[in-house]
Parts: structure tokens; C-alpha cells; sequence
């Protein structure tokens, strides 16, 4: 069972102060704006139905849409279309925008029902990507476009980055395929060993190039934990290439992902 607790508004569930996330946005919306922002059905169907936040998150996604999209056209002018698209999926899939939302720590913020509550919502990636769409749409609502699109870049430029450096898959083991292929490495293989009750569970991989193990990652999948120890591997060959001595070949703790971490990074040149 999980702890029922109460909060700000005196509600069960209801998160912590919003007062605190709107001074960390540091933009001028309005607290009854931000509360909508962070109130998921389920605490609606719980409390009164008061308004939820799927509105805002409809607003928001195209809100974000239009900034990433805007920002990788005029930031990639050799890039196709179809590589310009793969570039923003991987920008504002739901695993992005799940790890923006958690280095905010926007899941204690959530209005959630006890349902929710108790079976780990606040570190769902679907409620965690909505609920910063939310929040994103309210700021536009509130401050209009430049300060929305202000924000945008605060939370997601380093994501852009990130994604503009991967491979033509966008993903961190294709890209370390490519790059083991090139370099006459091998083939990448991968072992990974689970923990934890089935409703928790954590992955830990390793991945091993010619017999050395180059990266491991933890995750709340498979797929999250392989993605990270191929990011790992990626950053340790790509150093070993460039004769510059590594640290370690661990990638950081990263089980805030859960759904496949395509961490985002230039892009492949057309």
C-alpha cells in the first residue's frame, strides 16, 4: 500500500505546494491556471470533478510542437524533412518529456486519486508527459507565446542537443551499432538481469563490444536499461577514438526512464 497523505489544500493526495514548482518555472502564471495544469482526472473523479488538465495538455502539446519544430528547421537548414521529423518524435516522445518532467519533480506536484496514487502514478511517464503539456499550455494561456516558447527552451534545448548527436535511428543502439561497425569493433551484445516486485521492477544492462564491457544502465524496462548502457558504450568508444581517457564506462543511474530513454542528440548530416 502506498502512504495517503494530505497536503497544500487540505485534499488526500494532492501533491505538494504548486507555489514551489511556479517559482522553479519562473514564469508569471496564474496559481489557479497552474492548479488545472496539475490536476489529473483521477483526482477529479475523486474530489468534486473540478476541471482537469486534458485541455491544457492538448494546447500544450501543439504549443511544444511548434517551438521544437521551429527550433530544429531553423537549427538544421541541411537536414530533409523526413530526418527533420525523426529528429522532433524524438524531442516529444512521451520518454523525453518524462525525463524533463521528473528533473522538475513535477510528479509531486500532480493532483492525483488515491488509485493513482497508491499504484506509483506519480512517476508514470504517461501522467508525468501530459502534466508538463499542461503546464506548458498554461503558460501560453497566462503569459502568451514568447514566455511559453521561453520555457520550452529552458526545459528542452539540452534534449534537442542530446538527440541531434544520435544516429540516423535516434536511438542510442542503433547508434552504437553504426559505430562498432565502423570501427571493426563487433557486434554489441547485451545481458540484462531484473529486481524487484512485478509491479516495481528494475533492470540493470550491460553491454559487451569485442568482449569488454563498455556500458551498463539501470531502467524501469528492458528496453530503458539496454538504451542506457548503449549510450555509455557509445561515450566511451567515441573517447577511446579520440584518445581521451574515460572516467569509467557506467552510465548515470537513469531509472527515471520509463519507456526506452531515446535520449535525444548532431544531427546526421544530409
Amino acid at each position: 500500500m502506498g502512504v495517503v497523505s494530505r497536503s497544500w489544500d487540505g485534499a488526500v493526495n494532492a501533491g505538494k505546494d504548486p507555489a514551489e514548482l511556479r517559482h522553479a518555472l519562473g514564469v508569471p502564471i496564474m496559481p489557479e491556471s497552474l492548479e488545472r495544469a496539475l490536476t489529473h482526472r483521477s483526482y477529479a473523479y475523486e474530489n468534486a470533478n473540478p476541471p482537469t488538465n486534458e485541455r491544457l495538455e492538448f494546447l500544450g502539446d501543439s504549443v511544444l510542437g511548434l517551438v521544437v519544430t521551429d527550433t530544429l528547421f531553423r537549427g538544421y537548414p541541411n537536414l530533409p524533412e523526413g530526418q527533420l521529423a525523426k529528429l522532433r518524435a524524438a524531442v516529444v516522445q512521451m520518454g523525453a518529456l518524462a525525463e524533463v518532467a521528473r528533473e522538475l519533480d513535477l510528479g509531486s506536484y500532480v493532483r492525483l486519486g488515491r488509485g493513482e496514487q497508491v499504484t506509483g502514478g506519480r512517476n508514470k511517464s504517461s501522467i508525468l508527459a501530459d502534466t508538463l503539456e499542461a503546464v506548458i499550455g498554461a503558460v501560453y494561456i497566462d503569459c502568451g507565446l514568447a514566455e511559453a516558447s521561453a520555457l520550452v527552451h529552458r526545459l528542452f534545448d539540452p534534449v534537442m542537443a542530446r538527440s541531434a548527436r544520435l544516429g540516423a535511428g535516434l536511438d542510442w543502439k542503433t547508434s552504437l551499432q553504426e559505430l562498432t561497425a565502423a570501427h571493426l569493433l563487433g557486434v554489441p551484445e547485451y545481458q540484462v538481469e531484473e529486481s524487484g516486485p512485478d509491479h516495481q521492477k528494475s533492470f540493470h544492462a550491460v553491454v559487451r563490444v569485442g568482449g569488454r564491457v563498455l556500458g551498463s544502465g539501470q531502467g524501469r524496462s528492458k528496453k530503458a536499461a539496454e538504451q542506457q548502457a548503449a549510450e555509455a558504450a557509445w561515450n566511451a568508444i567515441t573517447a577511446e577514438v579520440a584518445g581521451q581517457p574515460t572516467s569509467g564506462y557506467d552510465s548515470k543511474d537513469d531509472s527515471k526512464d520509463d519507456d526506452g530513454g531515446q535520449a535525444p542528440g548532431p544531427a546526421p548530416e544530409a
